[in-house]
């Protein structure tokens, strides 16, 4: 794993440009209260806490139907672009203006591409507040956006500065979450006792039965479940499964899948969940011939 590749990514005119000049103590991105004014990805390395990470300012984006045709249009595909090849994605969001609906277009991308996310609520300075304002802003947001309850949310300016190495800090972070692996044992442990706390419910008069349970992926961490049959397990309790893995292993920031699959007994699953020798002689002579 190299340095993470962190993108600063968001709606037109959140202060992404000013968050990234902040960072570098030097006026590098095109800064104006002009949405639009950022074009292409500029990628930047930096150091934090003495350790290499790869900056990438992006283009403000927008919901499909909001892009206008030519430069904007391009832009915004470069953006994307940015996301799909970045390891976390920092989501500037505006905290005067609040959580909208272009910022859920945004992170929903970065969730379909199964990157690691941190959601800054930047422009912290501007915002009148008391003692309370903090707490009421992250309950309006994890209720609003209750699939966001495993993100990473930080209070930021890029104005004032404000937090902006522990934006960068977290982001490492997530990068990390992204690549840890859980054993087997650990895995089926974890799943075994959720399964025996809160038992999945009967459908159509038949009983969902998990037999097994392996990591098979990291870059987004990917679990295998094998179970009598995936249709009789309801998005509630696999959402129930996934919140009892981050309750054990955090995962915080990033991220998980779980891929449910049929096998008709345990032991059957355990077989296919091993990688086959075949595979695995293919995969030394390929490794072979690249040294040679």
């Amino acid at each position: 794993m190299g340095p993470p590749r962190v993108a600063i990514v968001g709606r037109p005119n959140t202060g992404k440009s000013t968050f990234v000049n902040r960072v570098l103590g030097e006026e590098r991105m095109i800064v104006s209260e002009i949405p639009g004014t950022t074009r292409d990805p500029v990628d930047t390395a930096v150091v934090v806490d003495g350790e290499p990470m790869i900056l990438v300012d992006t283009a403000g984006i927008r919901r499909r139907g909001a892009i206008e045709r030519g430069i904007e249009q391009y832009s915004v595909l470069r953006a994307m672009k940015a996301i799909d090849r970045a390891d976390v994605a920092v989501v500037m969001t505006d905290a005067v203006e609040g959580y909208t609906a272009q910022d859920a277009h945004v992170i929903g991308h970065v969730l379909d591409a199964g990157k690691g996310l941190v959601v800054v609520l930047n422009k912290w300075d501007a915002v009148e507040k008391d003692e309370k304002t903090a707490d009421d802003r992250l309950h309006a947001l994890r209720r609003d956006a209750p699939y966001l309850s495993w993100a990473d949310l930080v209070f930021a300016s890029g104005k004032t500065g404000a937090r902006l190495e522990r934006v960068l800090g977290e982001a490492r972070r997530v990068a990390e979450e992204r690549y840890r692996r859980i054993p087997t044992a650990e895995v089926n442990r974890v799943i075994t006792e959720a399964v025996r706390d809160h038992p999945p419910s009967h459908v159509r008069n038949r009983l969902p039965k998990i037999l097994y349970a392996t990591q098979v992926a990291v870059a987004p961490p990917t679990f295998v479940i094998f179970v009598n049959d995936p249709e009789l397990i309801h998005f509630s309790y696999r959402r129930y499964l996934e919140n009892r893995i981050r309750a054990e292993h955090g995962f915080l920031g990033t991220p998980i899948r779980l891929i449910f699959r049929q096998r008709v007994n345990e032991a059957a699953a355990r077989r296919s969940a091993r990688p086959r020798r075949s595979a695995r002689r293919a995969g030394t002579a390929t490794r072979g011939g690249k040294r040679g």
